[in-house]
């Protein structure tokens, strides 16, 4: 049975303490929203009959979550309700806890819901119910277990990853073809991180598709490029999306396992390029 979890940077609300030790708060049945988020498609209506199918938008979701909230005396009831309208005062994350411990996370806000019926819907002074709307912008369900492969350097011929496709390559380039598995259903954005020394970073798609990076990085400093951002900052915090190539493509990782291929030229044996992704889901069950 799906544990969910509301936190931020403050607190952690378990929506299943009810059930764990008899007091605290508790998701009941009826919690919708949690299935294929919606859409706006988009279509071209000719002079003719009918119309011609122009691609889609996948929407935010909504998700309404009722709470039994049952405190140890009014008192403690207060500090629970206390809780949750802090939480709920600005953005964080639900999170659904499977048995295997797969873990499934979504930023969300609150847009509506929190209220109830004095006298319906409490019970005495230490049991309150309600249900809570929560609007989730981005649709899909994000992994919290990190995907990673990772390409070194070949110094004087003998490859730092080993794992990796043997590629004939010069004594101070790194490169290599790394097996991406995105065990989710929807598209993963890689976050790579390219440590120095090096310059002119490369990676390409399993479709052909290209991001270049024509910067330098001295030994010790650090470059990180997020896909699904679209940024590209160094450890300083500084922005070097100036040195990107002309019309670079933020390539995304499909379901299943394919392969692409990375290089950075002018390293050292401390030289490396990591790809991290995290998988995602269209609905979780």
């Amino acid at each position: 049975m799906a544990k969910f979890i509301l936190e931020n940077g403050r607190d952690t609300l378990n929506l299943n303490e009810v059930a764990e030790v008899g007091t605290g708060m508790q998701a009941t049945t009826g919690v919708s929203g949690l299935g294929l988020p919606p859409v706006s498609v988009r279509w071209l209506e000719g002079a003719g009959d009918g119309a011609v199918y122009r691609g889609r938008r996948v929407l935010a979701r909504d998700i309404d979550i009722p709470l039994d909230i049952v405190g140890r005396d009014r008192n403690h009831l207060k500090q629970l309700t206390v809780r949750l309208a802090k939480m709920l005062a600005g953005v964080c994350n639900l999170r659904i806890l499977e048995d295997d411990d797969t873990d499934w996370h979504t930023e969300v806000v609150r847009v509506g819901g929190g209220q109830y019926l004095y006298g319906a819907d409490t019970t005495g002074n230490r049991d309150l119910q309600t249900v809570i709307t929560l609007r989730a912008g981005d649709p899909y369900w994000t992994s919290s277990r990190a995907s990673q492969a990772t390409v070194g350097a070949v110094v004087g011929g003998s490859s730092f990853v080993s794992s990796f496709l043997s590629l004939p390559v010069a004594s101070s380039q790194a490169i290599g073809s790394m097996t991406l598995e995105n065990t989710g259903d929807a598209v993963a954005y890689p976050v790579w991180t390219i440590v120095g020394p090096g310059d002119s970073f490369l990676t390409v798609s399993p479709n052909g598709e290209r991001l270049k990076w024509d910067g330098e990085l001295l030994a010790g400093q650090q470059l990180t490029i997020d896909t699904r951002k679209g940024t590209v900052i160094d450890q300083s915090g500084a922005n070097r999306y100036a040195e990107l190539d002309t019309a670079p493509r933020f390539w995304s990782i499909e379901p299943g396992v394919s392969t692409a291929t990375a290089s950075l030229l002018n390293v050292t044996s401390t030289s490396k390029i990591v790809c991290t992704w995290r998988p995602r889901k269209w609905l979780v069950v």
